[in-house]
């Protein structure tokens, strides 16, 4: 077994307390590969950010789980060699559907795990939390839950529809779980598209979409219920107009590609929601950079001379959702 101190990593229980009482959140990005890692640790030491570096279950597959375990000790390095002397930096599985991957992940360096047994029936989702958190704690891992659904797809996450988390159920629900955060279901959702046309309005000057707003008021009641409890975003991109724009010029297909308002997640930030995941616009900022190399030279084919560019896109959106959307910047 592998401890994630071992790696020089950290759970989120004390940078959740400190965001939720400082009024701004987390970032989660998600990694798949090493031009990922490299642009959000670059971007959170610029900034002085903690940070959540998060994997998917798809994602472990991708990437390998022993290559990851290195990559996260070496993100901690990494970090340090550009000037960070104490990085605050998570490795946190994401929408993890099993007890035995949890554990798998747990055993394997990383300090946080997600549990989503949201798409199961409430008693189960509680059991199957709490057996997650017994394992975690034994450990001294962070767990993170779900309650309500989400619609979208982003990886292998997909629901034809959300359902709104119930306020009356979150007492309930992380008393008898033990779990230490808690994703909400308000209106979010996965993937690049996340609302169909027909949910949103068009703006008349632009012709883009707008969408609906989120239920603020369901976030609220949650707050009141759970007073200082760490609260999650998922899903939560907001799909930059100019990196769709770019894709599309450059030969990609992402017709009436939307996403979350970041002036609402900026509200958001300022609430209980400490950690906001973020993956599609990462996906967004680097295909569009590789897009665009490949029209403006045709004749390059060594992958560092496309994959810098997409690494420097990449760092440029993770600083602007540190700086100007969560807040979290000048936090170490």
């Amino acid at each position: 077994m592998t401890s994630y101190k071992e790696l020089g990593l950290v759970n989120t229980r004390e940078m959740f307390a400190k965001a939720v009482a400082g009024g701004y959140a987390i970032p989660a990005f998600n990694f798949n590969t090493l031009e990922q890692m490299q642009a959000i640790v670059q971007a959170a030491v610029e900034t002085k950010s903690p940070v959540i570096m998060q994997v998917s279950k798809g994602a472990r597959n991708y990437a390998n789980g022993t290559i990851l375990r290195y990559m996260a000790q070496g993100a901690v390095e990494y970090a340090k060699e550009l000037g960070c002397a104490n990085p605050q930096i998570v490795l946190h599985l994401d929408h993890g559907d099993s007890f035995e991957l949890c554990k798998d992940c747990i055993d394997n360096g990383f300090s946080s795990v997600m549990i989503d047994g949201s798409a199961l029936p409430y008693e189960e989702n509680i059991a199957l939390t709490k057996k997650v958190v017994e394992y975690a704690h034994a450990h001294d891992v962070t767990v993170e839950a779900e309650l309500g659904v989400l619609a979208g797809v982003e990886d292998e996450v997909a629901s034809e529809v959300s359902h709104y988390t119930k306020p009356e159920e979150v007492e309930d629900f992380s008393k008898r779980s033990g779990c230490d955060s808690l994703a909400i279901s308000i209106g979010t959702s996965h993937g690049a598209y996340k609302f169909t046309p027909e949910q949103c309005t068009r703006d008349p000057k632009t012709g883009k979409l707008v969408p609906p707003p989120l239920a603020f008021d369901i976030l609220h009641e949650i707050e009141k219920r759970l007073p200082g409890f760490p609260i999650v975003l998922h899903g939560s991109s907001s799909v930059p107009q100019d990196e769709v724009d770019t894709i599309n010029a450059h030969g990609g297909k992402l017709p009436d590609a939307v996403g979350i308002p970041e002036e609402q997640l900026r509200e958001a930030s300022k609430s209980a929601v400490c950690k906001i995941n973020i993956d599609s616009d990462s996906r967004l900022a680097m295909t569009a950079a590789i897009r665009k190399h490949f029209d403006e030279y045709p004749s390059h084919f060594d992958p560092r001379q496309y994959l810098k560019p997409a690494r420097e896109n990449m760092k440029k959106m993770y600083i602007h959702k540190i700086v100007e959307v969560l807040g979290s910047n000048d936090k170490l």
